[in-house]
């Protein structure tokens, strides 16, 4: 406060030397319309820097709160990525094992169905061999019967049918 009263007198000091004798009066009237403005501007001053200063404080700390509440949410955010991706891969894991269950499935099936086709076939085959000798042995008795009526015993039959057939 001296200092700035000193920095405030030192030009009154400096022009009282020009020999002015209404130096005293000037300097009082200064004095007091510096009390009088310092009176009137100075609390409204210390109240808007102090405003001011609480105003940044409160900024800084709702700063801060957000930078903590990111922190929580990032942390959390990780946890749950990390949760998500072991669940994957457990989904993964299911999935594989799921996969080779139902190719071994499929082979069974198709295996079971593989067997059933050829057992069909020798079935099949079978039938048709039968067909095609009653097809032979009847186109051979006809043959027989429709040439020269001879007889024939059991036997010459019995021959002439197998190498037909044969």
């Amino acid at each position: 406060m001296k200092k700035i009263l000193f920095i405030l007198l030192l030009p009154v000091v400096i022009f009282a030397a020009e020999g002015k004798t209404d130096i005293i009066p000037r300097t009082i009237n200064f004095l007091i319309f510096a009390a009088i403005l310092y009176r009137f501007i100075a609390e409204p001053i210390k109240s808007f820097f102090k405003g001011r200063s609480e105003e940044i404080v409160n900024t800084l700390k709702s700063i801060q709160e957000k930078v903590e509440e990111s922190k929580r949410a990032k942390e959390v955010a990780q946890k749950h990525l990390e949760e998500s991706k072991a669940l994957a891969e457990n989904i993964v894991k299911d999935a594989q094992k799921e996969a080779e269950l139902i190719v071994e499935k499929i082979k069974e099936d198709m295996q079971n169905e593989l067997k059933l086709l050829e057992k069909y076939h020798e079935e099949r085959k079978e039938i048709e061999k039968r067909k095609m000798v009653k097809t032979i042995v009847s186109e051979t008795i006809e043959q027989l019967f429709s040439e020269d009526v001879q007889t024939f015993d059991n036997k010459e039959l019995v021959n002439i049918i197998m190498k037909k057939v044969a």
